[in-house]
């Protein structure tokens, strides 16, 4: 049993739990990671970020090739997809990162253990394999890192062939003719994208009146106009009400949210993309007395939960069910295990849309400053005027900086565009450390680049932007 003893139990092998266990090995601890899926990286590696990225990208080059590449003159000819070999990259990047992963863990000398992870008790953990017998650890912390599954909608049956999730959506062996989403979040925008750039005939419904839920006003109908743009159909204020599967198809009962006449729209393929839900079946929370809250495990300002000794992270504790905000909630426990001081800056988590042009938003955005009656500033320059998004022929977007009207602190930086997930990046920096939109102005940007959009923008906020 001697070997059985841990300084830290990580239950759940996502971005949240790996990271939480290389840091907390780094610090000295003894550490063990529990996670029944045979490959790490929960979600985002094995069925989510990564793949959809590798994915997003083929089918970007198959569309430039198709139609972008002519305005550079190059005649590229007929072209043909091989969805084969496109999977098969897709699933070879899938495959190093996991193995990068697992030589992380040997590495640093981290216990991979297979199997369900549960609590068995104050400082217990039990590993029950698929097959064999279940081992019990003794741990003096527990990390639960569990993650999320797919939310499932009422009415519809995800059979991952005719109705899908995002799972089943990364691997469809043809192009379907027509492909209805379920859900304009990121998941469904971002898949969607996939499938229109590949041939697919894409309508996206949506519950809300709005696509991208969350984000900034003025980005949720700059990316609408540019999809639909792109040929994707939207149906919004709609609400999925059945489904029903038949050999030549599926049919959709669609139906106004505020009433009216339903309708049946019929495709080849259904992707359901409504959300995540936290991942807690069979932890054992009721061996140490943890309720759920909304179904979220409720934690404390250093993310400990009710039951001394025992933390949670990541999509299990709610707010943005991103893997870097799990990331760095497992950096933080596992430094405030080793007597350091563990922090996490929620006000500076971006969020990133992989679709093309890619979507960033950081911070508040216009209506949640409206809301709290927030006197602001706002910069805005388009990709339009940049001559580096000229000469790539990306000139869609813009970016836009909210700064505090009295202090100039960055509040909020929100960008449609090309490369918007790096660019916000140095905005991420700056409110981190309680800078100012002049901060970003007065730095030096590489010329010609796309970040002298950031720089413009910044300028902007004083209304002194220089190419515009």
């Amino acid at each position: 049993m001697a070997d059985n003893n841990y300084d830290v139990t990580v239950i759940g092998g996502g971005p949240g739990g790996y990271v939480a266990a290389i840091r907390a090995a780094q610090l000295g601890m003894r550490v063990a990671l529990v996670e029944k899926r045979a490959t790490l990286g929960g979600t985002c590696l094995n069925v989510g970020c990564i793949p959809s990225k590798a994915l997003l990208h083929s089918s970007h080059l198959f569309e430039e090739a198709g139609h972008g590449f002519a305005n550079h003159g190059i005649k590229a000819g007929k072209l043909e997809l091989n969805l084969k070999a496109m999977m098969a990259h897709k699933n070879g990047v899938v495959g190093d990162t996991v193995k990068g992963v697992d030589y992380l863990m040997k590495k640093n000398k981290i216990t991979r253990l297979l199997g369900s992870g549960a609590i068995a008790g104050p400082g217990s953990v039990t590993v029950t394999p698929e097959k064999g017998k279940a081992e019990t650890l003794t741990t003096k912390n527990i990390i639960i890192a569990t993650g999320s599954d797919v939310a499932p909608l009422g009415g519809v049956d995800i059979d991952e062939k005719q109705i899908v999730s995002s799972t089943g959506a990364l691997k469809l062996s043809k192009v379907p003719k027509k492909m209805i989403v379920v859900g304009a979040g990121v998941i469904g925008l971002e898949m969607g994208s996939v499938w229109r750039r590949l041939g697919a005939e894409v309508t996206v419904v949506e519950f809300l009146g709005a696509i991208l839920p969350g984000m900034d006003g003025e980005v949720c109908k700059t990316m609408q106009k540019i999809l639909e743009g792109q040929g994707m159909t939207f149906k919004l204020n709609a609400k999925v009400t059945g489904a029903k599967t038949a050999k030549t198809g599926v049919t959709l009962d669609v139906e106004p949210v505020d009433g009216g006449a339903a309708e049946k729209i019929k495709a080849d393929v259904v992707l359901v993309a409504i959300g995540r839900r936290p991942y807690t079946d069979g932890l054992g929370l009721e061996t140490v007395g943890i309720e759920l809250e909304r179904g979220f495990i409720p934690v404390d300002g250093k993310l400990q939960t009710k039951a001394a000794g025992i933390y949670a992270i990541g999509d299990v504790v709610g707010g943005l069910m991103l893997a870097h905000k799990a990331e760095e909630e497992g950096v933080k426990i596992a430094e405030l295990l080793a007597g350091q001081a563990g922090h996490v800056n929620y006000d500076a988590i971006p969020g990133i849309v992989y679709t093309s042009p890619e979507v960033a938003g950081l911070g508040k955005t216009e209506e949640q400053l409206k809301e709290a009656g927030v006197a602001y500033n706002t910069g805005k320059f388009p990709f339009m005027a940049n001559a580096r998004a000229r000469a790539m022929d990306a000139t869609e977007g813009f970016v836009k900086i909210l700064a505090d009207k009295e202090t100039d602190e960055v509040l909020g930086v929100h960008i449609v565009g090309a490369a918007a997930g790096d660019l916000i990046q140095e905005c991420v920096v700056a409110m981190e450390f309680g800078g100012s939109a002049e901060d970003i102005a007065r730095t030096c940007h590489g010329h010609p680049g796309l970040s002298e959009v950031v720089k413009e923008a910044a300028l902007a906020v004083a209304g002194r932007a220089l190419h515009m």
